[in-house]
């Protein structure tokens, strides 16, 4: 069969009615922000698809050109471009982005842009901030993307080299209009593919040399804890590793189970199946296949080799039968037997026998579209291989350092890898190697994974170093199930969020200045970011202030309300804070109207399926929406009749001042007033269980009478309310998926006071300082409210205690 079966769908050639072309130079205007400038000696140019670029069929944009003796002038709306039609020089060719100044807005060839930073291939021995390749959002307005030396994508699903020489450059000038940037770069270099389901629960993984036995032991008491697990991530030791005879080498690469450990592969990839648990095995594929490997006969004999003869069969991702044998007689039986997907984990460079290629690639490439022959949806699991990575999910990021500047470095790192379109990074939470021992960073970096594309827990082979909650202090266990629960009950938003990302270019994790690019405050929060469409995530990544408990970061507030995830506390935005928690939270802030679905995880099961109990929690501070969407979740292709979705509105009717109500008027049929309601399911309805329960979360309001209807007719609920959390709950029973749900309130929903009094209590009361000055602080909030702040100044205070204090009174 050859490579056939691995082309990609591309639609590389452009329209005819783009291009300008002269004897050496060729101009494609593709929109009116994205230019692809060609220039070749003997004037061919390349058609054909490229490692990094899939499609250049956009629909031709309206431009004019004026031609004259002295050079070639392009204007669209968005810029123009001066060309003397000679090799691309500084003095030749030159592009203006509209919108900006003419200097700071201005190309020269040559002149290499001061964008925001893309991605790394690895954070392999990092131990805090590295340097970061070139992204395609600037401040500047413009950014280039050189695809001069990959290599071509032929029609019988191989690569071949370009010509030597020439320059193929793609010319982004979309000043601050980042989304729109980022949208067509998705099509030009292909869309983010979908995820299976599975991979936005916790993953599973330690170097650690396991035993059948001890892992199911593992796997059972993560169970009777009630920490879910969707993936179980087993690294090198599954493989013969210290059993390899010296003459071979090391046992670095293997592809033959270690019986000793796992006497039945099957029986146990099974179990872990029965578990809820998908399978990832780890390979270092550079040493190839040596003779003592159980597939060696088979594979040296499809090589064309003599198996006698016990040479090795190299590793070479340039050989396309190579490529071939190594997918099918090494992976597909492993596959067979019950291996769900692969973690790549190469790390021997980038040089192939042919120049310029990639293996790590190569690796990413093929394995991908390979693991699509099982009829499940294809995933990899490996490091970023330079622009177009993304379509070969999920990212590994390598082995890096514990420490509080490796953490402080990964929120800034995930969310800038959006600017090359690269959404989906898994890091080793918790750090790998290295570093000592810190409960509270063990903390601060689970809620970060937690808040992140991928939630995988890792560490290297050092029995100190196991991730396992029992091993941390009582603080630290508790905050690492709590947020190990809270990631698969967030299973439905993260999914509906990887349909965003595949379908609308939205990445779940973007760089807070996508959404105010004009706003100077957004570039300086490097570690804050958006979560989907509903939150915003603002990490803690320094240790907490001794004295108050608590940690801070300087965190952007966009305009309108915002509540926290977990306190229901209420902030005023267009502002810059400083916000404190406790190690028990960070901040994760809900905007106005923010809905959010989550599976109710009161009673404990481990699966990431379409759940049948449901949690929303809602800021009902303004109108919102969402589309709740499910399938299968790994059906092969993202087809629409796959799909089921469920609206959820949240109505605020005839609204007062917005800072302390949300809604007053009654909810008569006409949809004036103040409601939240759950449409009827519609689609694909057999991907849904028949009944659901619902626990509805209003956050941030005062208690109010409440009503509730299924399909118009009043039904039961169980209403209550947490004056702690400032939350409204309203919790209906198992209800027909067909029914559409509306919960009324009558009087409207008020928004939380606060409850400044009580929160600064709670904040007092933990602070390690004297029991007096306590109460002398205690007693100025109580009688003089926000006021109080002047008269805390004037103390002294601890300035973290004064800080949380202050928080609470201004928020």
């Amino acid at each position: 069969m050859g490579m056939e079966s691995y082309q990609m769908e591309t639609h590389p050639v452009c329209r005819k009615e783009s291009v300008l072309q002269g004897t050496n130079y060729r101009i494609t205007v593709l929109t009116p922000s994205l230019l692809r400038l060609e220039y070749s000696e003997d004037g061919i140019f390349e058609d054909r698809a490229t490692q990094s670029v899939l499609n250049r069929d956009f629909p031709t944009p309206v431009f004019q050109v004026k031609d004259t003796q002295e050079e070639l002038s392009v204007y669209t709306d968005a810029l123009e471009l001066h060309y003397n039609r000679k090799s691309f020089e500084p003095n030749g060719l030159s592009i203006r982005v509209k919108g900006g100044s003419a200097w700071e807005w201005s190309w020269n060839y040559g002149k290499s842009p001061r964008d925001l930073k893309g991605t790394a291939r690895t954070l392999d021995e990092a131990d805090g901030a590295i340097p970061l390749e070139h992204g395609l959002m600037s401040r500047d307005g413009y950014s280039l993307i050189d695809d001069s030396h990959s290599m071509a994508l032929t029609e019988d699903g191989w690569v071949a080299p370009r010509r030597a020489g020439n320059m193929d450059l793609y010319f982004f000038g979309y000043g601050h209009r980042y989304l729109e940037c980022l949208k067509d770069f998705y099509y030009l270099c292909g869309k983010t593919p979908l995820l299976p389901r599975y991979v936005f629960g916790n993953w599973w993984s330690r170097y650690h040399r396991y035993t059948e036995a001890e892992y199911k032991e593992l796997i059972e008491r993560f169970e009777t804890e009630h920490v879910p697990f969707s993936v179980a991530v087993i690294d090198m030791d599954w493989h013969l590793v210290d059993d390899v005879d010296p003459e071979y080498g090391g046992g670095w690469t293997g592809y033959t189970w270690n019986r000793n450990f796992f006497p039945d592969p099957k029986a146990f990839m099974a179990w872990l199946h029965e578990h809820d648990m998908k399978v990832t095995l780890n390979v270092h594929p550079a040493d190839g296949i040596r003779a003592f490997e159980e597939p060696y006969e088979r594979v040296a004999k499809a090589m064309g080799m003599n198996p006698s003869e016990k040479l090795p069969v190299q590793f070479d991702a340039s050989d396309p039968k190579f490529m071939e044998v190594y997918l099918k007689e090494l992976h597909h039986p492993l596959e067979e037997d019950g291996v769900d997907f692969w973690w790549i984990d190469w790390q021997q460079g980038t040089v192939t026998k042919i120049p310029g290629l990639d293996p790590l690639w190569m690796l990413n490439h093929y394995h991908y579209l390979d693991s699509a022959w099982k009829g499940t949806r294809p995933l990899t699991f490996s490091r970023y291989a330079g622009v177009g990575s993304h379509r070969y999910p999920v990212g590994f990021s390598g082995d890096t350092v514990i420490s509080w500047e490796s953490l402080k470095f990964q929120p800034y790192f995930t969310s800038t890898a959006s600017n090359v379109g690269y959404g989906w990074w898994s890091h080793d939470i918790g750090g790998h190697m290295q570093g000592v021992r810190d409960d509270e960073l063990m903390a601060r970096w689970t809620q970060l994974g937690v808040f992140s594309p991928i939630n995988r827990l890792h560490s290297t082979d050092n029995p100190f170093n196991g991730k396992e909650p029992w091993k941390f202090d009582r603080i630290t266990e508790h905050v690492m199930k709590e947020y190990l629960s809270l990631r698969h009950a967030m299973v439905p938003y993260l999914y509906t969020m990887n349909r965003r990302a595949s379908r609308d270019g939205m990445p779940l994790v973007m760089p807070m200045y996508y959404l105010e690019p004009e706003q100077p405050e957004t570039y300086e929060v490097k570690n804050e970011y958006y979560f989907g469409s509903e939150l915003l995530v603002s990490p803690i990544t320094d240790p907490q202030d001794q004295t108050a408990r608590a940690g801070s970061v300087n965190t952007w507030l966009p305009e309108g309300l915002w509540a926290d995830f977990f306190s229901g506390m209420v902030y005023r935005g267009g502002r810059m804070m400083e916000l404190w928690r406790g190690v028990e939270n960070i901040p994760v802030l809900m905007k106005a109207g923010a809905i959010i679905p989550l599976k109710d995880m009161t009673d404990f099961d481990n699966s990431t399926a379409v759940p049948a109990q449901m949690e929303v929690r809602i800021f009902p501070a303004a109108c919102g929406s969402f589309t709740l969407w499910e399938d299968g979740g790994d059906t092969p292709v993202d087809a629409d009749e796959n799909w089921a979705w469920t609206e959820m509105t949240m109505n605020c009717g005839a609204a007062g001042d917005s800072s302390d109500v949300c809604v007053t008027a009654e909810a008569p049929s006409d949809e004036n007033g103040t409601f939240f309601r759950i449409s009827s399911a519609c689609g694909n309805l057999a991907v849904l269980p028949g009944k659901r329960s619902w626990k509805l979360v209003f956050a941030g309001v005062s208690e109010a009478p409440v009503k509730v209807t299924a399909d118009g007719r009043e039904t039961k609920a169980h209403v209550s309310f947490c004056k702690k959390t400032a939350s409204l709950v309203v919790q209906l029973p198992g209800t027909d998926i067909t029914k559409e749900i509306c919960v009324v309130f009558p009087e409207g929903l008020a928004l939380s006071d606060g409850n400044r009094n009580e929160r600064c209590y709670d904040l007092l009361e933990k602070a390690q300082m004297g029991y007096d000055a306590k109460l002398r602080i205690m007693k100025a909030i109580e009688k003089q409210g926000r006021d109080a702040v002047a008269s805390l100044a004037a103390m002294h205070l601890n300035p973290a205690v004064f800080g949380e204090l202050c928080e609470v009174l201004l928020a």
